[in-house]
């Protein structure tokens, strides 16, 4: 049982024609147990409402409690979403990573920003990285008996010494006895390794790949795939942490030591198995390999294909979506990190050729931050103020959605990572912004005429 005190799960929405909106469920309502259990977590929830026979204890937005009695078929969603999906807190990190991007922020920002997530949780249901460094025995049994899988964890280096070291935490030595708990549980993960050069690149990053190759050989791999990572450093980091950035020099090196590894896994697995994240490429001036290179994107949240998937999709889209000519002519400057700037200019060749369609690329590195490259989530309004503010932007701003954090419901009022508002940035820059997500958004904001476009007080999303 979790240490953390279990609260009502707030109810924030209740999809339309669900069985939740045929009780009368309501934005606001708690939800205290099911079937006299207090679930812990969106995990539990899950679990305890797969049954056909529920009993519901429900503290409404007054503070009335109501017992709800209910029969449905098997598995069938209620149609509830929470304000959280932990129910009980968040279970925090307690390493002291030099690398870790949380503490390499300025201080004063929104809280949420300096909220180290270490919660397996999390890592189950959102793919979000942890280090094992912090579980009870409790937590390890209820991995093994939910099926928890698989989880994503950081690893860095498996050599024990090395990781303690990375992670300022004794308890880090024990990666391979853990990973050995996986294999003995037929439970998986994904595993990622953030190179620090001269930490645990070099004949550290060798070992830690083939000790990692280890647990991938058998019916049901405990590692499953590992992403490796380039070191990502700020100019909020503390003075003394002791690492240097990755040099061109540097990640070329890595390319070509870990494509000698992956030729040996394919051969032996027939899967890459260890992937590098694009940003390797990027720093290095390679091509990004094709998309045939990244099989099922096993590592996509690592940054890894998430380039070449979206070349290919826009390629696709393209196809489809783009008309011969728009009328009247238009012109946008599409937002982007410096990092894809020549990855992407094949898109706006194609965008050309839409006649009466002008696209002007605004490749950015991030002041705010101190990168010389930047990838595209962590421009922020201090940038965009900062590269754009004199600058011909024509009809409107197109800003990727992975640099923004919608705002609360019925908000328009999204932020950058430095907690600018996107509206307070359109004034700034006296131009229209519309947040745009994924490649149909990108082409959607693209055609889509001037008139239409919100004023600078507004922002939409194109999805």
């Amino acid at each position: 049982m979790s240490t953390l005190s279990i609260q009502p799960a707030v109810v924030t929405q209740v999809i339309p024609d669900s069985i939740a909106a045929e009780l009368g469920f309501e934005s606001g309502d708690r939800l205290v147990s099911i079937n006299g259990q207090r679930p812990r977590d969106l995990i539990d929830y899950q679990f305890l409402c797969a049954e056909e026979e529920l009993t519901l204890e429900v503290l409404d937005a007054a503070g009335e409690t109501h017992t709800v009695e209910l029969e449905k078929d098997y598995d069938d969603d209620l149609g509830l979403e929470f304000e959280t999906a932990l129910f009980d807190g968040l279970i925090q990190c307690n390493n002291r990573c030099p690398f870790c991007f949380i503490d390499q922020q300025p201080p004063g920002k929104r809280g949420t920003l300096y909220l180290k997530d270490d919660d397996y949780r999390l890592s189950f249901l959102y793919g979000s990285y942890l280090t094992l460094t912090n579980l009870p025995p409790a937590e390890w049994d209820r991995i093994a008996q939910l099926r928890l899988s698989p989880l994503y964890v950081s690893i860095h280096a498996t050599e024990p010494e090395v990781r303690s070291r990375l992670l300022k935490n004794s308890r880090a030595g024990q990666i391979l006895d853990q990973l050995t708990w996986f294999q003995e549980h037929r439970l998986q993960i994904h595993a990622q390794v953030v190179v620090c050069p001269g930490i645990n690149d070099g004949d550290h990053l060798t070992q830690t790949l083939q000790d990692l190759a280890q647990f991938h050989d058998a019916d049901i791999p405990a590692v499953a795939s590992v992403a490796v990572v380039p070191v990502g450093l700020t100019r909020f980091r503390p003075p003394a942490d002791q690492l240097v950035p990755v040099t061109p020099a540097k990640a070329a090196e890595v390319v070509d030591q870990v494509q000698v590894l992956q030729a040996q896994f394919r051969q032996r697995w027939g899967t890459t198995f260890a992937w590098l994240a694009d940003e390797w490429f990027l720093l290095a001036g390679r091509s990004l390999p094709p998309a045939t290179a990244y099989e099922d994107y096993p590592q996509l949240g690592n940054g890894v294909g998430s380039i070449r998937q979206f070349l290919s999709a826009f390629e696709a889209a393209a196809e489809e979506l783009l008309p011969p000519q728009v009328t009247p002519p238009r012109h946008y400057t599409w937002v982007v990190g410096n990092a894809v700037q020549h990855a992407f200019q094949p898109i706006l060749d194609r965008l050309h050729q839409v006649k009466g369609l002008r696209v002007t690329l605004a490749p950015l590195a991030s002041d705010y931050w101190g990168r010389d490259l930047t990838v595209t989530g962590l421009l922020t309004g201090h940038d965009l103020l900062h590269h754009l503010r004199d600058r011909d932007l024509g009809d409107g701003l197109l800003l990727p959605s992975v640099m923004v954090k919608p705002g609360a419901e019925g908000s328009e009022q999204g932020l950058f990572l430095d907690d600018r508002q996107v509206v307070e940035v359109s004034q700034a820059l006296q131009c229209p912004i519309t947040v745009v997500e994924g490649v149909e958004g990108l082409i959607q904001g693209c055609l889509r005429p001037p008139e239409a476009f919100p004023a600078t007080k507004l922002i939409s999303v194109v999805s």
